[in-house]
Formats: C-alpha cells, sequence, structure tokens
C-alpha cells in the first residue's frame, strides 16, 4: 500500500482539481479563446506558484507569438514585462525545443543556451528555471504553455511538466471546440452565399447581374477588402468584368485590361489553371505593382474559372489587412469559380438558343418574302394579264352570240375571285403593306379588316428593324383572329409604341376572357418568335374580364 498523502499534498491536490475545474467550465460555456488562455495563464501561475506564466502560438512561418502572460502580483502588481514578437525558432530555448520536439521540456540554467529568445529571458526578465508543455490541437502541434521562476530562486518542481500538462489538454479542447464552432459557422455562410449566387443562376440572370453578385459575396465571405473577375482576352491580357470593395476609394472601372506579360496573381492563375496567391506586392511589375500599391493590397488569392475546360477566366480576392489570407481561401474561392463557369454556360447555351431561333425566324421570314413575291410578280400578275386579255376577247364578241358572252363573263368573274382569294393568301404569308409602308399602315389594314372594331393607337415615327415589325405584325394578327373567334367581344384596343429602345404592343378586348396559352399552338409560335428577338410575350385573361396580350420587344439591328 502506497504512502499517504499528507495534508498539505491533499490540500495542493484539491487546489489543482479546483483550478481545473474552473477552466474547464469556461471551456465549456464557449468563451472566446482569449478569454480560455488568459485564464489558464493566470490559473497556471498562481497554483505553480511561479514568478511568470504564459502561452505562445506556433506560426506558419516557424515562429511563436505570446498569446497570454500572467505575473506575480507581489513582484509585478499584476503586470507581465513587455514581450515582443513574434521571435524565431531558431536556439535551444523553451519554445523552440517543444516545437522541435513534441515533448514537455525543461531548462533549469540559461547559461549558454542559444537563441535570441534565451537571451532575453535570461537577460531582460532575469529566469533562472523555466518548464514548457506543448499544446495540441486535433492532433497537430498549436502552441505551447509555459511557467518562469528567477534566477534567484530554487528550480521548478520535477512534477510542473505533468501539471501543466493537465491544463494544455484543457486549452486544447478549447480551441478545438471553438475551431469548430468557426468552421460550422464558415459553413453555414458560405452554403447561404452560394445557395444566393446559385438561385441567382437558376432563374437564368444575367452574366453581369450575377458575376456582379458573386464577386460581391466572394468578398464578403472571405473576409477581402476587394473581389474582381476577369475575363481572358486575346492578345495576352485579362479584363476586368466585375469589382467590389469595401472601400470607397478603391474603385477600379470596369474594363480596365490587366496585362499578362507583368508577374501577377492572376497572370499565375491564367498560366497554371490552379488557384495561387501572393502575400507581399514584390512579385508584382509594372501597372500591376502600381495599383498594388495604391490600392493597399497586402494579400491577394485567386482561382481560374474554366467553362466547358475552356478557361475563361479568374476570380481574385485581395486584403489589404497585416498578415496573409487564411490558408483555406483558395479552396473556397474555387466554389465561387464554379458558380460563375456555370452561369458562363448557362448563357452561353441561352444565347445559341436564341441565335438558333432567331435564324429560324429569319429563313422562315425570308421563305415568306420569297413566296409572296413570286405570287406578286409570277401567279398574280400572270392572272391579271388573264383578266384583261378575257375581258379584250369579251368586247369583240358579236352582239347575236349573248352566250359565249356570259360564259366568258363568268370566267373574268371566276378569275378574279381566285385573283383575291391569292391576294389574301400572299397577304397572310407576308403582306405588302408591311413592306412598302412599315408597321403603322400594317396595322391599320389588319384594322380595317378584322371583324371586330378596332381602336387602334399607333405611336411609330420611324421604320423598324424588319424583323421587329413582322413579328409584331404576326402578334396582332393572331391576336385578332382569336378574338374573332372566341372571345364573343365588341371591342379590340390595339396600342403600338416605342419607349425608348422597345417596342411596346398591347392588344385588349372586352370579351368572355378565360383564355389558355398552353391550347393554341398559334400562341406557342408566337412566343417562341417573341423570344427569338429576345422578347416578352404575356397574357391575362380572367374569366368575364376579357384578354390582354402584352409584347416587348427591344429595338434593335441584328
Amino acid at each position: 500500500m502506497g504512502a499517504s498523502l499528507t495534508g498539505q499534498e491533499l490540500g495542493e491536490l484539491a487546489e489543482e482539481h479546483a483550478a481545473l475545474r474552473r477552466v474547464a467550465t469556461l471551456v465549456a460555456s464557449g468563451v472566446p479563446p482569449e478569454e480560455v488562455f488568459a485564464a489558464v495563464t493566470a490559473e497556471v501561475g498562481r497554483l505553480l506558484g511561479t514568478y511568470l506564466s504564459g502561452m505562445g502560438r506556433y506560426g506558419s512561418d516557424d515562429t511563436v507569438t505570446v498569446v497570454a502572460t500572467w505575473a506575480d502580483e507581489g513582484e509585478h502588481g499584476g503586470a507581465h514585462p513587455l514581450v515582443p514578437g513574434p521571435w524565431p525558432l531558431e536556439g535551444g530555448d523553451l519554445a523552440s525545443m517543444v516545437w522541435r520536439t513534441g515533448r514537455p521540456v525543461r531548462i533549469d540554467d540559461y547559461h549558454g543556451v542559444p537563441g535570441r529568445i534565451a537571451a532575453f529571458v535570461r537577460d531582460e526578465l532575469g529566469i533562472g528555471s523555466s518548464v514548457a508543455s506543448p499544446i495540441v490541437v486535433e492532433g497537430r502541434l498549436w502552441g505551447t504553455l509555459f511557467v518562469h521562476a528567477r534566477q534567484a530562486d530554487q528550480p521548478l518542481p520535477q512534477d510542473t511538466g505533468s501539471r501543466l500538462t493537465a491544463f494544455t489538454e484543457l486549452v486544447g479542447t478549447a480551441i478545438a471546440n471553438t475551431q469548430a464552432r468557426e468552421e460550422l459557422g464558415r459553413l453555414a455562410e458560405t452554403q447561404a452565399a452560394l445557395r444566393r449566387v446559385a438561385t441567382l443562376v437558376a432563374r437564368d440572370a444575367s452574366p453581369a447581374e450575377v458575376f456582379s453578385d458573386v464577386t460581391e459575396e466572394a468578398g464578403r465571405l472571405l473576409g477581402a477588402d476587394i473581389a474582381s473577375l476577369v475575363r481572358l482576352e486575346p492578345g495576352n491580357t485579362a479584363i476586368l468584368v466585375a469589382y467590389w470593395s469595401e472601400g470607397e476609394g478603391d474603385q477600379v472601372p470596369l474594363g480596365t485590361r490587366i496585362p499578362l506579360d507583368e508577374e501577377s496573381v492572376t497572370r499565375t492563375v491564367l498560366r497554371t489553371r490552379r488557384p495561387a496567391r501572393a502575400d507581399s506586392s514584390e512579385s508584382a511589375s509594372g501597372t500591376i505593382a502600381a495599383l498594388v500599391r495604391r490600392l493597399g493590397v497586402t494579400s491577394t488569392v485567386g482561382a481560374p474559372i474554366v467553362v466547358g475546360g475552356r478557361l475563361w477566366g479568374a476570380m481574385l480576392v485581395s486584403s489589404k489587412q497585416p498578415g496573409p489570407l487564411p490558408t483555406d481561401t483558395e479552396a473556397r474561392i474555387a466554389d465561387f469559380a464554379e458558380l460563375v463557369a456555370t452561369a458562363i454556360v448557362n448563357a452561353e447555351a441561352r444565347t445559341e438558343l436564341t441565335a438558333s431561333r432567331a435564324r429560324v425566324v429569319a429563313a422562315a421570314d425570308e421563305t415568306r418574302r420569297r413566296i409572296e413575291r413570286d405570287l406578286h410578280d409570277g401567279i398574280q400578275q400572270r392572272l391579271v394579264s388573264l383578266g384583261l386579255e378575257l375581258r379584250a376577247g369579251q368586247a369583240t364578241v358579236p352582239p347575236d352570240h349573248r352566250e359565249l358572252e356570259d360564259a366568258m363573263s363568268h370566267a373574268v368573274e371566276g378569275l378574279n375571285e381566285v385573283l383575291d382569294d391569292l391576294r389574301e393568301i400572299s397577304r397572310g404569308i407576308h403582306p405588302a403593306a408591311l413592306s412598302e409602308g412599315g408597321l403603322g399602315p400594317a396595322m391599320k389594314a389588319l384594322a380595317r379588316r378584322s371583324a371586330i372594331p378596332v381602336e387602334l393607337d399607333t405611336r411609330l415615327e420611324t421604320r423598324l428593324p424588319e424583323a421587329v415589325e413582322v413579328t409584331a405584325y404576326f402578334v396582332a394578327s393572331e391576336a385578332l383572329a382569336n378574338v374573332a373567334k372566341h372571345a364573343q367581344a365588341t371591342l379590340v384596343r390595339v396600342e403600338v409604341r416605342v419607349d425608348g429602345d422597345t417596342l411596346h404592343l398591347s392588344i385588349a378586348d372586352d370579351g368572355v376572357g378565360g383564355a389558355n396559352p398552353a391550347r393554341g399552338s398559334g400562341l406557342v409560335g408566337l412566343t417562341d418568335r417573341v423570344e427569338a428577338l429576345g422578347g416578352t410575350l404575356t397574357i391575362r385573361s380572367p374569366a368575364g374580364d376579357g384578354t390582354t396580350m402584352r409584347v416587348e420587344l427591344p429595338v434593335r439591328d441584328g
């Protein structure tokens, strides 16, 4: 049976458990890491009766930075001596040895210990004995917890290292919990931002709108001061197509050209097709360097935008704060770059579909015009000539041949009826009034022929592009035919006007309403024709309240 603990040892054990319990409670409450760091260094310093205590965090650049300190109130009035940093891990001091070994270490004599940290501890702080224990977070060395005794004091007890370890485990848990919460929060924010952009992409927003929104979302989410989107251009340049900045004076005009023969993150991303970063402006040159200096950029990360295997451009975020952007920035910005690529693919597909539909409509219109010309210049003219010949022949019939004259008169009347039918067919294929006078006269001709009275309001000062006039004419023609067949209307109001660069056409009747566009193949064809020109067609037809069709067409050539 082991020796029983003395009263003093029991008291020390109770104090240690109480200190650990206070720290554990703090960790469980989810307070910020800085508060845990301060509490741990104070608890350890008081519990072990040391002169000084502190906590250091290792950096990715082989340095250590003190993040929390505590000093014996009797010696320093509660204020720890100033500890500059970060310190290079280059000597035989505590932090350097923990960093190299990942184990608890101690120094009981600093004489001859190399390195700037050891010199500072020995000469500036007057330390004679020190113990440090590693802080490990999820298997990775994060930092160290250390305590110091003065040169005039006795060396720290041999169990100091093991007692520190209990506290470093709590610190590691606190850091892991905080990182998990931060990671969860970042993930939620990222998903929300990506969801907003994805929604924009899914509803077929214009590329310019997507570019602007995704650039701002990426900049805000990644904690950047500046975010931008560039498109690769011929001639070894890139062009700025979207830009966002927190600062009012940081604006860069859209359309700014970025030369790719100068060292920059943009050049590296577009050359390698991989994410890249620059945490200083030393590698930048020429106009890029001047722009970086003007904006005060300290760190930039970029990712490529690849569309269908083709390099399209790059997305970049920049910081003006001290220190580099977080190490996960490359991975996080890549998610936004993929959404931009999807938006571009969708836009190109829509553009190609619209162009294809426009080509089909243009080909059909050209066929209509050709048929109309063939009918007018060929068959119609031939029928007119035959009619004149018959009239001339009829005039030469002797008076005593009444039956022959009646037969020829009947033939002339039949020929005229065929000619009228042919003119009507020709008008339906491609109205001559549209070709000769434009949309205004053609709409007046439609109104005159309508079976339902038409109130026509046309405000057209000039001729419009042929495709626009033809589309508006056939929409009005189909709508008036539908009113005559189905609406039971007594009046139709037709309005045609141009506002800016848009043609507005409205056809409204006072009929029974209840029209279903899905049931009319003619309306489906009209919708295709309108959308092929980049326009919109809408129908409102509540039961018992008439039907209104509205069309908007961009007025532009091509």
